[in-house]
């Protein structure tokens, strides 16, 4: 049954360790099949965000929800098998399988498919991210840019409604950067939405809908990209050091 109101919600969400202050009371909502970016200066406070969504933290105070439900002391693999899934900055995949069986990993026990329905699900996945030839590799063997587009595959193998991408476009060059791009645009016409740290903000922008940008662990500017980066408040903190 469709939830009314946000997909994902969080509500004065801070995070302190001892008199450091990581968040400081951020309220943030995503709809279904939005794509949202997110910017700011190093230390603003994005990673520990998205691993406070994804569950692998729990904040000092606030809440998350997610389809209308309290999800906020949910572990992070409960929350992959209910539609939460995430990349992270450096790719993680198992490195002595295949590109294949990697994937087959997320189908199985991420998103709980056995037998047929997992093996399906995996191959449309290679497909989708464009690693189909490389599917009996060993993901040792893999370049940055299929390590990338793995990380991205296992995550899209748990069948997510939410996918956060987590500085993915990092290391690579634009021209790389741009192939992934063309992958996760397709994404949010397939009913997933995105949260996407990036730093690459030319990139970033050719993939959302919206755009926030966090400064000191609180959320300055929120809304459509060309607004955000026009912000004085947005080009003080994250961008007037690019300025040329």
């Amino acid at each position: 049954m469709p939830v009314s109101g946000p997909l994902l919600e969080a509500s004065g969400i801070a995070q302190r360790f001892g008199a450091l202050v990581v968040l400081d009371g951020v309220d943030f909502a995503l709809g279904s099949a939005e794509s949202v970016g997110v910017v700011g200066p190093n230390g603003a406070g994005k990673t520990t965000l998205l691993n406070i969504l994804a569950g692998s933290q729990r904040p000092t105070s606030g809440r998350v929800r997610y389809e209308g439900a309290d999800v906020t002391g949910v572990r992070a693999d409960r929350r992959c098998r209910m539609g939460i899934g995430r990349t992270h900055q450096i790719p993680r995949p198992f490195v002595g399988m295949t590109v294949f069986e990697n994937v087959l990993v997320g189908a199985m026990l991420g998103a709980g498919r056995r037998s047929a329905g997992a093996y399906e699900r995996t191959v449309d996945v290679l497909e989708t991210c464009g690693l189909v030839d490389v599917a009996n590799r060993r993901a040792a063997d893999l370049g940055l840019l299929d390590r990338k587009r793995l990380e991205l595959a296992r995550a899209l193998a748990t069948d997510p409604k939410v996918l956060f991408l987590d500085e993915i476009g990092g290391g690579l060059t634009d021209a790389e950067a741009l192939e992934l791009v063309a992958t996760i645009q397709q994404l949010p016409t397939r009913g997933i939405a995105i949260i996407w740290i990036e730093h690459i903000v030319h990139v970033l922008v050719q993939a959302i809908d919206r755009l926030v940008c966090l400064d000191s662990g609180r959320i300055i500017a929120d809304g459509l990209p060309k607004d955000v980066l026009a912000d004085s408040r947005v080009i003080d903190a994250y961008l007037g050091a690019a300025a040329p």
